[in-house]
């Protein structure tokens, strides 16, 4: 393939596959001064209003290397068009959001290689042919160009956006305003303040429009409803309210009119019209007015906007008093609740005091008491244990104990962290749980679990970040199994080796396997289905740690991934999943000692990144992801010759990518 026919075809909105030699630089870290991010027209406003850049998986090779503070570029496509001045708000990571620039957030993102963005400076977007020369070294073809730009590249390009910087003219009195600034949103907060913080950003960059309405303008920056300023401008007094709003009234007006017009000030005494139709400002001459025409449409657009301004200087000292009294009816509530836990210690005073007089009988009571609670707890043999998750708002960190049969859940000591998509296993009467993520990154980490004391422990950590890995114990030996990253999925296997402290790879996979599962079975493993790179797998296999070897096993009937593997009377039950078009409902038994599976009696409801465990010869499979991406908070129970039966708890909440393991 020669230079010329190497296209880049990565901007937002096209799904093009490049070779890795296609598509950077290779500039190392210490030699990467900034970076160049694509978009269209349709696409620049995500950009902007979620703060949030991102490229196809290939360009993660370099996004990597991105720190915070480091400056960034967006290139519009549709335009030709290079805007800045932004820089990185964190490091480059993939999936920070796993569902951006998608119709309806249905699908995963094309862009996964992703950096969450600030503004630096707001400069008019640079032509082509103004920012080629710069990066002319990067250009392979005469239309396309590496997006890694070395320092000096960088500095130059700074440079000249700089001098093209969207600072117009602020009156005098406004020169102890603070700079406009943003601030990075949670991804998750997607309220009006969104859209009021996209009309902003739009109006800055679409240069072309011509048609401003001053109601909009006034709207987009109020401070009670915008997130671009809620912390910037939270201690302004109202004269530097008043600067910052007449300071982007004034940018507005500009594009309005191409005619010189008026400067704005907050008094209309400090302006005045000489008879000879000069504008005069605090006695300095501006340009002479063209006609009486204009001279009466400028006059008439100042006067139009000093009642926006009243109206609006007067939300904001409204939304103050309003902010004022929330304040004051917190601390209200808050000295009630420190009185009524005050009355309540002094109820169980009364009452210790009554039943136990003496300190020695207080204690006796309390050792009693913790005695009864101590019997009324779950029993750990007959609950499953429950660890983190996704509940539809939000990533967990619970851990939680939960009896099926009389639907009770008891609350245990939290993990450090959130984590969805991990594996857990049992070692030494420890619970592990290694890899997983929050949304927005993979871990490599791994904590422990002390029933007896409540406490958990950080652990050595996995060689390598993963996510919808297998966990399984056999012996003294942990192993984690397969899983992915987001970009690329595993056959390797870790394993802990208690002795030396950390972990070792041992023999891999024949296949690669993201969301895959694995259990033991008679000091055997087992990995079945998953996803490999490609496509969905029917395949599955057996390690014999004796043999120290993987082997090929019959292959299920149906392909499945990010389903639930359990051991029930000597058989392998694969449940639901996702099949490459949708979750099902299906089950397969696999027997050993047969050598193949059979078709089992299928769910009542199809399900995915499910949580499964077996007690008293019973299956339960709990919460997961419908067909419709809808979150469950049933259960479903399965007995030989009894079939599924499914009930609604009244405990447990909705709930998917949790990991579940029974004691």
């Amino acid at each position: 393939m020669n230079t010329g026919q190497r296209a880049l075809k990565f901007k937002a909105g096209s799904s093009a596959r490049l070779d890795a030699d296609e598509v950077y630089r290779n500039l190392s870290k210490c030699h990467l001064g900034s970076v160049i991010f694509g978009c269209t027209n349709s696409t620049i406003k995500e950009c902007l209003s979620n703060q949030l850049f991102g490229l196809p998986s290939q360009h993660f090779s370099y996004v990597k290397n991105i720190d915070p503070g480091l400056p960034l570029f967006l290139f519009n496509y549709s335009e030709r068009k290079l805007n800045g001045i932004f820089e990185a708000a964190s490091s480059g990571q993939i999936n920070i959001n796993p569902y951006g620039w998608t119709t309806d957030g249905s699908e995963r993102t094309l862009y996964p290689a992703q950096v969450q963005i600030l503004v630096r400076k707001l400069c008019q977007p640079l032509l082509e042919n103004q920012f080629k020369p710069i990066i002319k070294d990067n250009y392979y073809s005469p239309n396309h160009f590496w997006f890694e730009l070395d320092h000096a590249q960088t500095n130059k390009l700074i440079s000249l956006l700089s001098s093209q910087a969207m600072t117009p003219h602020v009156p005098q009195f406004t020169t102890n305003c603070r700079p406009c600034c943003t601030v990075l949103p949670s991804l998750e907060s997607r309220d009006e303040g969104e859209k009021i913080k996209s009309q902003i950003m739009e109006e800055h960059f679409d240069l072309e429009s011509q048609v401003v309405d001053a109601v909009d303008v006034t709207s987009s920056l109020d401070a009670g409803n915008s997130s671009l300023g809620a912390h910037c401008y939270a201690n302004e007094s109202d004269e530097e309210l008043k600067c910052r709003i007449l300071h982007k009234l004034q940018q507005f007006a500009i594009k309005h009119h191409e005619s010189s017009m008026l400067p704005l000030t907050s008094d209309m005494n400090h302006t005045t019209i000489n008879k000879g139709n000069n504008l005069v400002n605090n006695g300095s001459s501006g340009e002479p007015i063209k006609s009486k025409e204009s001279n009466e449409e400028d006059f008439g657009t100042l006067t139009g906007l000093q009642s926006p301004i009243a109206k609006l200087v007067q939300e904001l000292q409204e939304l103050k008093d309003s902010n004022a009294e929330q304040a004051r009816r917190i601390v209200f509530l808050e000295e009630k609740l420190l009185a009524a836990e005050g009355e309540i210690q002094e109820l169980k005073g009364r009452i210790t005091s009554n039943y136990l007089p003496n300190s020695n009988a207080v204690e006796a009571k309390r050792v009693v008491v913790e005695e009864q609670l101590e019997d009324l707890c779950l029993d750990p043999d007959e609950s499953i244990f429950l660890i983190g998750g996704y509940d539809g708002a939000s990533h967990l960190s619970t851990l939680e104990l939960y009896d099926p049969s009389s639907d009770m859940i008891k609350s245990l000591r939290p993990m450090s962290s959130v984590r969805a998509y991990a594996s857990v296993a049992w070692l030494n009467s420890q619970l592990y749980v290694f890899g997983g993520g929050n949304g927005c990154a993979w871990y490599n980490t791994v904590e422990s679990y002390n029933l007896e004391t409540d406490q958990w422990t950080l652990c050595p950590s996995l060689n390598l970040a993963k996510g919808s890995l297998g966990g399984v114990s056999i012996g003294n030996k942990l192993f984690a199994i397969g899983g992915g990253n987001g970009i690329e999925s595993f056959s390797g296997v870790e394993m802990l080796d208690m002795e030396l402290g950390r972990w070792i790879c041992t023999r891999s996979m024949l296949q690669r396997r993201f969301a895959v599962a694995a259990v033991e079975l008679n000091g055997v493993l087992y990995a079945t289905g998953g996803f490999d790179g490609n496509d969905y797998m029917r395949s599955a296999e057996r390690f014999d740690i004796r043999e120290h070897s993987w082997t090929q096993i019959p292959s299920m009937n149906a392909k499945r991934g990010c389903h639930s593997l359990v051991t029930l009377n000597e058989k392998l039950y694969a449940l639901g999943g996702f099949d490459g078009d949708s979750m099902v409902s299906s089950v397969e038994v696999y027997d050993p000692r047969m050598e193949s599976w059979i078709d089992g009696e299928p769910m009542n409801k199809t399900r995915g990144y499910a949580a499964a465990g077996v007690i008293n010869e019973s299956i339960y499979i709990i919460g997961g992801v419908l067909v419709d991406d809808k979150i469950l908070n049933t259960v479903e129970s399965y007995k030989e010759g009894c079939g599924w039966q499914e009930k609604t708890s009244r405990v447990l909440r909705k709930r998917c990518f949790q990991s579940a393991i029974v004691h």
